[in-house]
């Protein structure tokens, strides 16, 4: 499935006027596997975002109210508990992952500035893995990132040990740092995550709202972000608001269809002004 959008400005101003050349965004959800991105001849992207298998097997819900019946121990366990979040994490090969982000990101350019990069999700026991492999993969920096909830999914035995409330990410680029529009401000690698009242798609569905910040951080109104695990489509709904391409690959064939009704409906509601809003700023 795939969309695009025309942004166009007409206007009696200096800024209208240089806009008034419209630039097309495209937004693409496949029902396939990243492996086969040569079929759909996707732009090089200036950001990849991931939020990979978490390897937790069995204990999946192990610290959330699903395990058992709802939500109550005393009703016994549910259909959940020692079970996988997907059937399909058990064939995920971070190797391939890793060479995929490798060639679809832009080339290292001469200038300071552009470089590209790749966000990736992951367990805060992953960190250090990952660092390792990329590097293999030409991934020579790297940059720790936390997202610290007001909340807490670990409820269960809450009152008798330190519940987790974090989300943990590793930023990877090459050789020079990437892109970075952070309008002359500093910016943590402890940020805030964003409380979004939506129903959810996808058991680790990031808000858009978090996905907005980093895309606006490392790319440019215009650019290609790319998704090759979407689950829900967040990151496609997060490029289109901010005027960016973006692109998705989900092998589950419920969240896909689930992802492309999202990707419809935003279509449907108009997110002009939001595209807009970006390519302006």
């Amino acid at each position: 499935m795939e969309n695009t959008d025309g942004i166009s400005l007409v206007g009696g101003d200096a800024s209208a006027r240089k806009m008034k050349k419209s630039r097309r965004c495209k937004h693409a959800i496949y029902n396939d596997h990243f492996q086969n991105f040569k079929r759909y001849a996707l732009p090089k992207a200036q950001l990849v975002i991931a939020d990979i298998p978490y390897n937790i097997g069995k204990n999946a819900y192990g610290s959330n109210p699903s395990w058992y019946v709802g939500g109550d121990n005393k009703n016994g366990q549910s259909e959940l508990a020692g079970k996988n979040f997907f059937d399909t994490d058990v064939n995920f090969n971070i190797n391939e992952f890793m060479h995929f982000c490798s060639n679809l990101l832009v080339k290292e350019p001469k200038e300071t500035g552009k470089a590209p990069c790749m966000i990736v999700f992951c367990s805060h026991m992953q960190q250090f893995g990952l660092i390792d492999l990329a590097k293999k993969h030409g991934f020579k920096g790297s940059i720790p990132l936390v997202f610290y909830k007001n909340f807490s999914p670990q409820v269960l035995k809450a009152n008798m040990r330190i519940v987790g409330n974090c989300e943990y990410a590793v930023l990877f680029y090459r050789d020079k740092l990437p892109k970075f529009n952070n309008n002359g401000k500093m910016v943590f690698n402890a940020m805030p995550w964003p409380r979004e009242q939506v129903s959810k798609i996808h058991p680790t569905q990031k808000p858009v709202m978090l996905l907005q910040q980093l895309i606006a951080l490392f790319t440019d109104p215009g650019e290609v972000v790319v998704d090759p695990c979407c689950g829900s489509g967040s990151t496609i709904i997060a490029a289109k608001r901010s005027g960016r391409s973006g692109y998705g690959f989900e092998i589950k064939k419920s969240f896909h269809r689930d992802a492309i009704k999202w990707l419809h409906q935003e279509g449907s509601q108009g997110s002009f002004l939001d595209v807009l809003d970006s390519a302006i700023a």
